[in-house]
């Protein structure tokens, strides 16, 4: 008795600690979400874990793996979890579905919507909704519908929908969901652009969702109907593979022994400080270079290969033209670095010229300023039919439509108030 009494004051106080420094760094902003994430215990809906590790307030929790090791299920990290209620600014009285299950974020959305409310939650794997169900009751929560059903379909039988949050990481948006939100109804859902992954709050406006806001996150991915493994490409025995969500080479042979010769090397003239973040980096030459994939090292291969990859080697690289190109930062002075771009291959002068072109643009134009913003409309939806974009991505149901707002200093007060929210 005493041992659980001190144990369920130790998980409080953990857990106000965790809503502390969530208010402390503006990742929760709203009484109610604070409120929510202070009245659920966490630790019942991962008793086999560690206090410590259920309350880490940047870090998942795996509770489900493949044979492999690969995680299927998890519980999102309290940051994760707050950023994406506050996103879908929850009121109480609503219907909201969960896609993606685990009782976690359910309980809080049962605490948002309140006893008027409705939350429906829905998972494919049998394992992760009976364990979410039981859960769920123990705690309190004996209301939340919990669905074991391919999300891809959405949950009609509960729809129409004020909010659906998606919390697995999606390749695609199924219409579906659009189809299931009121008008003016919030989808915020971790979606995958060119291996890219940012939780997008949408707001549905007809046939389109138009962004909201977006923020870097990593969700363990879709299964089912909605799953979309990436291509990979080893390169130099295995030591580097390159990922592709979007745009794999059709003739990937001759990339292979690449990495074996002598890179071309050029300095782009743009750089970071020591502790930036390069999210918008990344997902602006994912906008603008063709070609644009993920880059693994395997450590161990890579320092024993013939010409292994610099350890400051960024996870991306763009393949054009049966060449590879790929940025590794180079420290200056104190905590200042440059980008460097490598490459090699037939077109390597022309193609390592092209990535510091647009990191070039990067740094002069949307450094340290807002993202893109995203626009999702129905596949199939004529060029001339969709907004003015920088990219446009094709999907199986959707078109994604990414667009980057003006420079900040050619903004005029009104059009600044209106950018959406830093990545």
């Amino acid at each position: 008795m005493t041992d659980s009494v001190g144990a369920g004051e130790q998980a409080a106080r953990l857990r106000n600690k965790v809503i502390d420094d969530l208010v402390a760094d503006g990742t929760i902003v709203s009484p109610a979400v604070e409120a929510a994430m202070r009245r659920v215990p966490r630790e019942a809906f991962a008793p086999e874990a560690e206090l410590s590790a259920v309350y880490h307030p940047w870090n998942g929790l795996v509770t489900k793996r493949d044979a492999d090791g690969r995680s299927l299920s998890s519980l999102s990290a309290p940051q994760a979890q707050a950023h994406m209620l506050e996103q879908a600014q929850i009121e109480s009285g609503m219907c909201v579905l969960e896609v993606g299950s685990g009782g976690m974020n359910a309980a809080y959305l049962a605490e948002l919507v309140g006893r008027s409310g409705q939350v429906v939650t829905v998972d494919i794997d049998e394992f992760v909704t009976g364990r979410a169900a039981r859960f769920l009751a123990q705690a309190g929560y004996p209301d939340v519908h919990v669905v074991l059903a391919d999300a891809e379909a959405g949950v009609s039988e509960f729809a129409p929908f004020d909010r659906v949050l998606v919390t697995v990481g999606t390749w695609d948006i199924p219409l579906v969901w659009r189809d299931q939100l009121v008008e003016g109804g919030r989808l915020v859902a971790p979606l995958q652009v060119m291996g890219l992954m940012r939780t997008v709050a949408f707001e549905k406006a007809g046939d389109r969702l138009v962004s909201e806001s977006a923020k870097q996150f990593g969700f363990v991915p879709m299964q089912g109907a909605g799953a979309h493994p990436s291509i990979e490409l080893p390169l130099a025995g295995g030591a580097v593979t390159l990922l592709f969500d979007e745009e794999a080479p059709a003739d990937p042979a001759g990339l292979v022994d690449l990495l074996e010769t002598e890179p071309l090397v050029v300095d782009s003239g743009a750089g970071l400080r020591m502790g930036e973040p390069w999210a918008t980096m990344q997902m602006w030459l994912a906008t603008a270079l063709p070609g644009f994939c993920r880059l693994s090292v395997d450590s161990k291969r890579n320092a024993a290969a013939t010409r292994p990859l610099p350890d400051r080697t960024i996870g991306f690289a763009v393949v054009q033209a049966g060449s590879v190109a790929y940025v590794v930062t180079r420290r200056l002075d104190g905590d200042d670095f440059t980008l460097d771009v490598h490459a090699h291959g037939p077109e390597a002068a022309g193609l390592a010229e092209t990535v510091a072109e647009q990191l070039r643009v990067w740094d002069r134009d949307h450094r340290g300023g807002p993202g893109p913003n995203y626009v999702v409309v129905p596949a199939g939806t004529p060029d001339a039919e969709i907004p003015a974009a920088d990219r446009v991505i094709d999907k199986i149901h959707s078109r994604i439509v990414l667009s980057w707002p003006q420079p900040a200093d050619s903004l005029t007060g009104q059009d600044a108030a209106h950018q959406p929210l830093p990545q």
